[in-house]
């Protein structure tokens, strides 16, 4: 069975660039977001990684701890963090797990539990490791993307996502197609309409099942 939304982030005890890793307590109380890459020094993921540290100031906004894996050693991690900074203008203050053995790799579902690296390997013997994981402070996977080698992440809508994710976290909310912060989001059919005007205020009523009130602050 693959890992699933709502499913527990797997724990696990890795080095990094940031020294040894222990996933559960690093993450804390916060938000986390693990965004995963199948080789160091190739163009994408550079300009991924350099999103990333651009986008520093906004994830810290929002309680949300960033960390990266790959399945390259830290002293490669360590060198191509140069390139990253060079690309992105600012420095990448996020720890980068080295994942050589694999085993974050395959407890998170992006290889199958019989994959190894070969020698002279390329990103191609690893691409399924292009995923990001939207993780709570529950320790429960909230949200996974994944991606093709071609197609590099759009870190905005992964900031948008995550936005929408805490703004519906332990209400009776969701948010329609396209939302960004400061819309309005959809009443959950569990709340009767009567019920959310007296908890939310005016709400809109679109269809019987489809109300939205303003988004609570």
């Amino acid at each position: 069975m693959g890992l699933r939304i709502n499913d527990v982030a797997p724990d696990f005890t890795a080095d990094s660039t940031a020294g040894e890793i222990k996933f559960h307590d690093w993450i804390g109380d916060s938000y986390a977001i693990l965004f995963s890459h199948p080789k160091d020094f190739t163009p994408v993921c550079t300009t991924e990684f350099g999103a990333v540290a651009q986008l520093a100031p906004e994830f810290e906004k929002r309680n949300t701890k960033v960390i990266g894996v790959s399945v390259d050693s830290v002293e490669e991690h360590v060198k191509w963090k140069a390139d990253i900074e060079t690309v992105a203008g600012v420095p990448a203050n996020f720890p980068i797990i080295d994942d050589t053995s694999l085993a974050v790799s395959k407890a998170y579902d992006m290889l199958p539990a019989d994959a190894y690296m070969p020698d002279g390997r390329t990103a191609a013997d690893s691409a399924s490791v292009r995923t990001v994981f939207i993780i709570g402070p529950d320790k429960k996977v909230r949200l996974t993307m994944s991606y093709p080698m071609s197609v590099g992440r759009n870190f905005a809508e992964i900031l948008r996502a995550l936005d929408a994710v805490q703004a519906t976290d332990g209400v009776p909310f969701a948010t329609p197609a396209n939302w960004v912060p400061g819309q309005d989001v959809i009443v959950a059919l569990s709340v009767s309409t009567d019920e959310a005007k007296e908890k939310f205020g005016e709400v809109d009523v679109k269809l019987p099942y489809l109300r939205t009130v303003r988004a609570q602050d």
